[in-house]
């Protein structure tokens, strides 16, 4: 091991800088905690917390890179990995608390607040520092922005880095992963789950996803009172959003229209609807009963194609302003946004890279790709200004000073908590006043990952020393034992308050407890059981809230009690 030290103590000289050697020691670290990312045993892996890791077991040989640099780059992988998540789920961020998504927010909300409150409970009862006890709460609850967070608060606040904060992190993370996905399973049996009556719930969209998702049906017009309507007439009479995709005219066959709000139905013609699934009933009671159409055995000039949103002009404007039936007799159908289908009503603002499903004639479709873009090449060039202008605006409000009476410290958002609000309100309000902020998924994740592998190493390497030493301690392990409860126990408690007071789908229930533990390999887990999309939209849907409030609160709890 001497032979090995020397030789990478050896290197900045051979190079002519410290720098060169601090990079190679930080290339390493990551390298490797990727490659044992990797592993996974019973289908279940650590992932990027391998990087951590390595990083502690290099820092424990004094493998280390210049105190300053060290500083620099964690505090510029978290900025980096925080922004790009604010960033994506901005567009969905506040929409996420309308309909469906309100109710599953207030449960994270509960959750959330009763992990916060154990462990100030802890911090009382047992004289643990807060800055321990928010790196156990970190680890716990698999959040790595949130111990970001609270290094940034405690040192906004004490002028000082703690290294308590990472290793109560590094202790209870691999049971903040292992734990939710026990949990899980205890689930199944104390509520007594029905896999395949959740299953078919699950499919039809039931619960509180059913003003999250999008569902395609057939009816068949029997309601004489419809006879000779218009489809406006229809939408003003219900009040619900839906599109009418195809119409099939039953007395004359005719089945090669493009269906607009002028679109005159009579008995017996068959519409293929794309609804929520909430609205099924209503509109089917209206209008008549449910049918099947085998609607792929009608050749017709009519076809349907996705098309993707590409041109910068479109971007933040409505489909009635853009007038697609009008102008080019066509009909968008639906419209997908990040894996999520959107029922296409006027006042649907579009974003760089939905993808449109549209009806019309060759010919017509062939107009509307040239006024979309329809062009993946144009989706790959970066939007870097709306990054590197978002970061420079989150470090001015991360330094703002927010005052909160009983509090001696003004709270400051932070580097992590400033950039991820800045994220959040360009991704929201950015389509709607014309500037593009769309990155691809790949290029989005390519950003979030090297952040947050720098920022881990980082983490690592400056905590290695005292870190083995801690976990085998009784200290350690008594850490480890706080860190289950505050894993387990608000889940429970969540779990039993969402199946029993909110009637929430098992699929649905375990997709947002994973999200409110922002824990990826939970999701995984979750959706392995089940063929429908349940687990991740409730996933996706309280996600972006509960990783707001655990950085949030976890700051509170340095400023206040550090």
């Amino acid at each position: 091991m001497e032979l090995v030290r020397n030789l990478f103590e050896g290197f900045p000289d051979l190079w002519g800088g410290g720098v060169a050697h601090s990079v190679m020691i930080l290339a390493l670290v990551i390298s490797l905690g990727l490659a044992l990312g990797k592993v996974k045993v019973s289908n279940i892996s650590l992932g990027l917390t391998w990087v951590l890791f390595i990083g502690l077991v290099f820092g424990h040989f004094n493998f280390n890179l210049d105190e300053h640099l060290l500083h620099f780059l964690k505090e510029f992988g978290l900025i980096l990995f925080v922004y790009s998540i604010g960033l994506q789920v901005g567009p969905s961020f506040f929409a996420s608390f309308r309909r469906g998504g309100l109710s599953l927010n207030m449960l994270v909300l509960l959750i959330v607040f009763v992990g916060v409150g154990m462990t100030v409970t802890l911090h009382f009862v047992t004289g643990i520092p807060i800055t321990t006890m928010a790196g156990i709460l970190s680890g716990a609850v698999t959040n790595t922005p949130g111990l970001g967070a609270a290094q940034q608060a405690n040192s906004d606040l004490n002028h000082i880095d703690s290294p308590d904060i990472a290793m109560g992190y590094a202790v209870t993370y691999p049971m903040g992963v292992i734990g939710v996905i026990l949990t899980f399973m205890a689930l199944r049996y104390l509520l007594r789950i029905n896999l395949q009556k959740e299953e078919k719930q699950a499919a039809t969209g039931l619960g509180h996803l059913e003003e999250l998702t999008v569902r395609t049906f057939t009816i068949e017009v029997e309601n004489e009172m419809i006879e000779g309507q218009t489809i406006a007439h229809i939408h003003q009479l219900l009040n619900r959003d839906f599109t009418v995709s195809r119409i099939l005219h039953v007395a004359t066959g005719e089945f090669n229209e493009v269906v607009n709000g002028l679109t005159v139905l009579n008995k017996g013609d068959k519409l293929l609807v794309i609804a929520r699934p909430n609205d099924i009933e209503p509109i089917t009671a209206l209008l008549g009963v449910p049918t099947t159409v085998e609607w792929a055995n009608y050749n017709n000039e009519l076809i349907s194609r996705r098309i993707l949103v590409t041109k910068p002009e479109i971007n933040g404007k409505t489909l009635a302003q853009l007038k697609i039936r009008s102008n080019f007799g066509t009909n968008i159908t639906r419209v997908n946004r990040s894996g999520v289908d959107l029922v296409a009503t006027p006042n649907l603002h579009l974003q760089m890279g939905d993808r449109v499903t549209v009806v019309g004639t060759e010919l017509a479709i062939s107009h509307i790709e040239k006024l979309m873009g329809n062009s993946l090449r144009r989706l790959n060039n970066p939007n870097l200004i709306p990054i590197f202008l978002g970061i420079a605006l989150g470090c001015l409000v991360a330094n703002i000073p927010i005052i909160i009476p009983g509090i001696p410290e003004s709270l400051k958002l932070g580097l992590t908590g400033g950039p991820l609000i800045v994220a959040l309100l360009i991704g929201w309000l950015g389509p709607k006043h014309n500037l593009v902020t769309y990155t691809t998924i790949s290029a989005n994740l390519m950003i979030r990952e090297i952040g947050i592998c720098i920022f881990l190493a980082c983490v690592g390497l400056g905590t290695g020393r005292e870190f083995f030493s801690t976990v085998i301690s009784q200290e350690g392990l008594t850490w480890l034992g706080y860190g289950v409860l505050i894993t387990i126990l608000p889940l429970l408690i969540g779990a039993l308050i969402g199946r029993y007071f909110m009637h929430l789908n098992y699929f649905t229930l375990i997709g947002v407890l994973a999200g409110t533990n922002t824990n990826p390999p939970a999701l995984t887990y979750a959706s392995d059981l089940t063929q429908s999309d349940s687990p991740a939209v409730g996933y996706s849907t309280v996600y972006p809230f509960a990783m707001f409030l655990r950085i949030v609160t976890i700051q509170i709890l340095i400023l206040v009690l550090g």
